[in-house]
């Protein structure tokens, strides 16, 4: 499928995105492991705060009240843009553009969304939180720079269709800081497109965060809750996310992934162990992704 077509009566291109099976998906690892995004579809205006034990990363997220803070979910237009700026590198385009023009029908399509009329402007709500939701972070900051501020979008636009009154192309333009980090070596980490299907705040969390950590190590990597608890930025009580957190382990349906509860470490702390599940032993009841009953469903944003 050609990725390229010239708008008519202009110079820039629509970027036509192929459906899901033909786009692998990548995703900017050092939003990760991080707490960037709200985890839940309620409107959130409280911060994140997060700094790591040595004080060294630390990362601020603050919401337009008139929007609410970018949502996990919202985050999959970032993924999509990341998979198709990576799936163009590999093409061999060497000027990678930071703005992109697509279809919203293809966009919905590829990050498995209905694409009924109430989903464009549940869209365009999406692009609002992601244009405004500010950001403050060390991140990639330089020497002489302690820290680098940005909003996830620099701006977005719709042309509208003048007869149906629906929206006929859209575009977005990443800023800067997101789009040097999917540019760069290593800047983007594949995930399972089984992803979109996940349909908790926590379950997408956690996936990111064993994607990024345990990868494909033999050992697999385990986490003290507490220290969970600050890299998704949860804004639930530490004893509800615990409560939460033993619910997803118990349900244990993360793709590629195993996770078990650990009731005591040695710093006395209950931890979770994430293992990618090929690692595991064949005989292993995990060793096999269990079938989702909504896994034949897509994902739909939703308004609350």
């Amino acid at each position: 499928m050609s990725l390229r077509r010239e708008l008519k009566g202009g110079s820039q291109f629509d970027l036509f995105v192929p459906y899901l099976s033909d786009l692998p998906l990548r995703d900017q690892r050092e939003t990760m492991e991080r707490p960037f995004f709200s985890l839940s579809k309620r409107k959130r205006l409280k911060p994140i705060e997060y700094t790591n034990p040595d004080g060294a990363v630390w990362v601020k997220v603050e919401a337009m009240p008139a929007y609410g803070m970018a949502t996990i979910w919202d985050a999959d237009i970032l993924i999509w843009a990341a998979s198709t700026l990576i799936e163009l590198k590999q093409r061999g385009v060497n000027d990678l553009p930071r703005t992109l023009h697509f279809h919203p029908y293809d966009l919905l399509k590829a990050i498995q969304r209905d694409v009924g009329g109430r989903q464009y402007e549940l869209l365009q709500e999406s692009l609002h939180r992601l244009t405004h939701t500010a950001i403050t972070t060390s991140i990639r900051a330089d020497k002489r720079k302690r820290k680098a501020s940005f909003h996830w979008l620099d701006k977005w636009e719709v042309e509208i269709d003048e007869q149906t009154k629906q929206a006929k192309s859209m575009s977005i333009t990443l800023s800067d800081w997101l789009y040097q980090g999917i540019a760069m070596e290593g800047g983007v980490l594949a995930i399972h497109p089984d992803y979109f299907r996940l349909t908790g705040g926590l379950e997408r969390c956690l996936y990111r965060i064993a994607r990024k950590h345990a990868g494909m190590q033999p050992q697999g990597w385990a986490c003290a809750v507490p220290t969970l608890y600050q890299k998704t930025g949860s804004d639930s009580p530490l004893k509800k996310f615990s409560y939460m957190l033993r619910k997803v382990v118990q349900t244990n349906e993360l793709p590629e992934y195993h996770l078990s509860w650990i009731d005591q470490t040695e710093s006395g702390e209950p931890a979770i162990y994430m293992i990618r599940r090929s690692m595991l032993s064949p005989e292993h009841p995990a060793y096999t992704f269990p079938v989702r009953k909504d896994r034949t469903r897509p994902a739909i944003l939703t308004a609350d």
